[in-house]
């Protein structure tokens, strides 16, 4: 997470890809750097347009999105990087249409509110007393993103260690913990940012659009029905914020036995409120939370609403 928004020009794709290419329809995009400056072009083959991106959204494993200013407003690149393809391809849109002229096909414009979106859940202290300070933000999610302003504590705690020797055991606690919220509430403040249940149909996100609303996802799941108060079935029950996702799937299988039984024949109890699976014990996340593939993102995903998955059976939303 602390990769998550760069100066375009700390950009490691664009700065490891002498340039980047690609053709949509009469129009050719080129993305590189180019005499030290990170410069977005394009072509219809009679004109040409360029553009220095300022932002790059997205560490680039999955993808990278890149933004740029003119006359105080800001725009959105019409291609993005994906690692998948190690190339450029279209940035991915809820709706498209086709491209009118260059510099349509170049960028498309976003409004401030977005942009402050973007913004907030891709870096640190965008917005200084409620003012959208770009050129102060802090790139990445850092601590303070989930933690809060850590200036008192910091202080509370220096004063402890002098009045109490090393280690301030009995300072008190001035910053914000996260882990300590209920689990209906852990969910919706990792859904901030990674969608939550009514933001989510508010935007009218639904089937294969939902899949990366991981929380609204996983509030959609029978165990989460069941078990809106209970701890084992949140965001940070199977993922460490301040750690690396884990991709292998035998990873998650203790926390699903969390609260699935794992004996044939024992029935389901309060401490073990899920019911044995006759299939097996392994990789659970492979059968119950399939990787969806998601064709503008070039990538598969894992579906977070936790299900038994039947041979033809329609995505659900």
């Amino acid at each position: 997470m602390a990769r998550t928004l760069l100066r375009a020009e700390d950009s490691g794709v664009l700065r490891s890809h002498r340039q980047l290419k690609f053709q949509s329809g009469n129009f050719l995009y080129r993305m590189g750097i180019k005499g030290g400056k990170p410069e977005l072009s394009v072509t219809d083959g009679r004109d040409t347009i360029t553009a220095l991106l300022q932002w790059a959204f997205g560490t680039g494993e999955v993808g990278q999105s890149y933004l740029f200013q003119r006359k105080g407003i800001y725009f959105e690149s019409r291609v993005s990087y994906f690692g998948s393809l190690e190339n450029l391809s279209v940035t991915p849109l809820k709706v498209f249409r086709p491209l009118y002229d260059l510099k349509d096909a170049m960028a498309r414009p976003v409004q401030m509110d977005e942009i402050k979106r973007c913004f907030s859940c891709h870096s640190t202290g965008s917005a200084i007393g409620g003012r959208f300070e770009p050129d102060k933000v802090a790139t990445g999610i850092g601590c303070e993103a989930c933690h809060g302003p850590g200036g008192e504590h910091v202080n509370v705690m220096q004063a402890s260690v002098i009045q109490e020797g090393a280690g301030g055991e009995h300072a008190p606690v001035v910053i914000f913990n996260p882990g300590k919220l209920r689990p209906a509430d852990s969910v919706d403040f990792c859904g901030a940012c990674h969608g939550t249940w009514p933001d989510t149909v508010r935007a009218g996100l639904n089937g294969l659009f939902s899949i990366r609303q991981q929380p609204y996802r996983l509030q959609n799941s029978k165990c989460w029905g069941k078990s809106q108060g209970d701890a084992r079935i949140t965001c940070v029950a199977c993922h460490d914020p301040h750690g690396a996702l884990v991709q292998e799937p035998s990873f998650y299988d203790a926390k699903c036995l969390n609260c699935h039984v794992a004996t044939p024949g024992v029935k389901p109890a309060g401490d073990h409120p899920g019911a044995w699976c006759p299939v097996g014990m392994r990789d659970c996340v492979s059968c119950h939370m399939p990787k969806i593939e998601i064709p503008v993102m070039h990538r598969a995903f894992a579906d977070h609403q936790i299900r038994i998955v039947r041979p033809g059976q329609p995505l659900p939303n």
